[in-house]
């Protein structure tokens, strides 16, 4: 893991961001529009059109998230940014919804909201390597919190439903648990 290079999704990176999400845009299609597309206009939409949207989106900058490479190949995405971008992770219904209504709005108020590997990366500790630079990312981008509502488990290590990252990650970065909306699913934050 030594060797995993981590680098801002810019729009240069577009063909990296493809590739790694593949002809099908990953979980289902979802170019990582899931948390940044309300609800009603996502389910109107295919993949083509999230495909635009999130490609429109890098190229607006800036960074939505970070892209790991192993040996020049992008093997990894983490999706990090200010909660504002994010209305679907901070709707009342969800889960992650902020402690204080407010936090939607303050741009210094950061979630990690998505993780991506292929299936066979999977299980190679890339995870807890992308939300380092995730939180490194935040504190040179202004941030002073970050929070994630990461699964506390799931029955295997290479779940696709690890997309919002796995709690034991989250912890062994330093973030604690505020609040908890549903067993097993933690809102946890890390003071920047």
């Amino acid at each position: 893991m030594q060797n995993l290079s981590v680098q801002p999704l810019t729009p240069d990176r577009w063909g990296d961001f493809e590739t790694l999400f593949g002809p099908s845009g990953a979980c289902y299609g979802c170019w990582c529009t899931y948390f940044r597309v309300p609800t009603s206009t996502r389910k109107t939409m295919g993949a083509a059109a999230k495909k635009k949207f999130i490609k429109e989106r890098i190229a607006a900058g800036p960074p939505p998230g970070l892209l790991g490479y192993m040996d020049g190949q992008p093997v990894a995405w983490v999706q990090v940014g200010p909660r504002t971008e994010l209305p679907q992770w901070n709707s009342p219904k969800t889960v992650s919804r902020p402690l204080d209504p407010a936090d939607a709005e303050d741009s210094s108020v950061w979630a990690v909201s998505c993780f991506f590997m292929n299936s066979r990366d999977r299980g190679k500790g890339y995870s807890h390597r992308m939300l380092s630079e995730a939180v490194n990312f935040a504190r040179a981008s202004g941030a002073r919190l970050l929070e994630g509502c990461p699964i506390e488990r799931t029955k295997q290590s290479k779940s696709v439903g690890l997309y919002v990252g796995s709690q034991r990650i989250f912890e062994a970065a330093g973030f604690s648990e505020v609040a908890r909306r549903k067993d097993g699913r933690p809102l946890m934050r890390l003071v920047l």
